[in-house]
């Protein structure tokens, strides 16, 4: 599965460059071990083997055929179990973690018995479903390289091992060795992460060993587990061109640790250095009043000014915003710097995402559509500490030579008493009960009815268990609406403007 921030994982695949010899696997280990050393901080470390079991993975009719390339290579590589056992040993010695590939049934069971940690599938028997059938009996977590596999295959043998609950790694890989930097492929990592979010995406890697850029590409792309082969060279051995000796993992490993910290963490959004933030609010504008202010009064965006420099402890135009409210605690000067300390701040963003989740479940509730990129209004008429008795939610449509709007009252809101002197309203009551006051006169109304406000009637309404209104007028202006009340008049701060609907 996924980690996070989790350390990534290197195995090291021997394959057969043990070259059939006990004594030299274990000297690869043994050399391998403390070159990773330096790195542990930073990554686990595997150590992987490829089991056979020649007997029965060979046709009779070929056994000893050394005229046949793959025949040769692995009878020439044969070890008994006991010698692999030793090896397995070996990688607890040297705290490498283990992991071996299986090529048969047999091999399946032998791996669980000898206690490795994963299970590798290579990439030439991926959607070899016999054994896919074995190892998805099987308890280890699953490593599985997907080089040439066609996504049909990739997808079938996914949701396979899934249905089974199986952890699962799958790493990109090409199968060409040594690979050529122009057929690696690198984007398939993003493939494989966009298409199987939840699993662990990693790299199999086959390029020239003394490639150092290619595994910090991959890391940069999410790679999180990567498999290299590694041997070490003797005059009767000598090493491929796509494993890497002792001379050349360090330097893989040295790129390998530089792009990780590069990289830095994926759970969550960075936490900045002292010397970053210093830096930064170094540069943003501090904020100072244009006029005197006395203490308790609010200090409105229209009565400050944003400019360089700021002060330490200064508020900066960074702490402004539609939602936080600030109150002098003391006198402030005019063209004084406004600080932390001498203001009161109460953040109302959580208070109007509230405001707007009831809105929108009433709306859906009404079965009212409407446009998620509206501006929308919240009237609170004397704060919002009383928007639940007094206030209402404006959706606008469309403001032209003709206006558009949906009124929202929750339930047991009022809408304080008020007229225009432009504007003519026509109300069509979409949800909901409403009762309404024109000129002292109150009515009824319900879903379906209609009323017109003249210009200059005076007009109040409120709803017990809340509605939806649509209202329908000539074009609306800003200040066209005049309260009886002379304290909302009074109050600049009686509507939150929100951009979008939801936002």
């Amino acid at each position: 599965m996924h980690t996070g921030d989790a350390r990534p994982l290197i195995v090291f695949e021997m394959a057969n460059n043990h070259a059939g010899s006990l004594e030299h696997g274990l000297r690869i280990l043994r050399t391998f071990g403390p070159l990773v050393k330096p790195f542990k901080g930073q990554f686990d470390f595997g150590f992987k083997l490829q089991y056979r079991d020649l007997d029965t993975f060979i046709h009779p009719d070929f056994q000893n055929r050394m005229d046949l390339k793959f025949v040769k290579r692995f009878q020439e590589t044969r070890l008994s179990e006991d010698q692999f056992l030793l090896l397995r040993k070996a990688m607890d010695d040297e705290s490498f973690i283990p992991v071996c590939t299986p090529f048969d049934e047999v091999s399946v069971g032998r791996i669980e018995a000898h206690g490795y940690r994963y299970l590798k599938i290579a990439s030439c028997s991926f959607g070899d479903w016999p054994l896919m059938e074995r190892i998805a009996a099987s308890p280890l977590p699953i490593i599985a390289s997907t080089a040439g596999v066609p996504l049909e295959v990739l997808d079938q043998v996914v949701s396979f091992l899934e249905h089974r609950q199986r952890p699962l790694t799958l790493l990109h890989c090409i199968g060409e060795y040594p690979t050529a930097a122009d057929h690696l492929q690198l984007n398939q990592i993003d493939f494989l992460r966009a298409r199987y979010p939840q699993h662990r995406i990693g790299f199999s890697t086959h390029e020239s060993p003394g490639n150092t850029s290619l595994v910090q590409m991959a890391l940069a792309k999410g790679a999180a587990v990567f498999e290299r082969h590694v041997g070490i060279p003797t005059p009767e051995s000598p090493l491929n061109a796509y494993s890497s000796s002792p001379d050349q993992i360090g330097p893989w490993l040295e790129a390998a640790a530089e792009a990780l910290a590069a990289c830095g963490g994926t759970s969550g959004r960075y936490e900045p250095t002292k010397g970053e933030s210093d830096s930064l609010r170094d540069l943003r504008r501090g904020v100072y009043v244009t006029q005197a202010i006395q203490a308790g009064e609010r200090i409105d965006i229209g009565k400050v000014q944003f400019a360089m420099p700021n002060a330490p402890g200064q508020l900066t135009a960074n702490d402004f915003s539609k939602y936080a409210e600030f109150r002098a605690l003391a006198p402030i000067p005019a063209r004084g710097a406004v600080f932390v300390e001498n203001v009161e701040r109460t953040d109302h963003r959580e208070r109007v995402l509230q405001i707007i989740q009831r809105v929108r479940a009433l709306l859906k509730e009404s079965h009212t559509v409407t446009s998620e990129k509206a501006d929308v209004e919240i009237s609170h008429h004397y704060g919002l500490d009383r928007f639940d008795e007094v206030g209402m939610t404006i959706i606008n449509v469309v403001n032209r030579a003709y206006c558009k709007k949906l009124l929202v009252l929750l339930p047991g809101q009022h809408h304080p008493e008020q007229y225009h002197m432009k504007k003519e309203e026509t109300f069509h009551i979409l949800h909901g009960t409403v009762q309404m006051k024109l000129d002292g006169l109150e009515s009824t109304a319900n879903p379906g009815d209609v009323l017109t406000v003249e210009r200059e009637v005076r007009h109040e309404f409120w709803s017990e268990a809340g509605a939806v209104i649509e209202e329908v007028s000539s074009t609306h202006f800003r200040e066209d609406s005049y309260y009886t009340d002379p304290t909302i008049m009074q109050n600049p701060s009686r509507k939150t403007q929100l951009t979008y609907f939801f936002g």
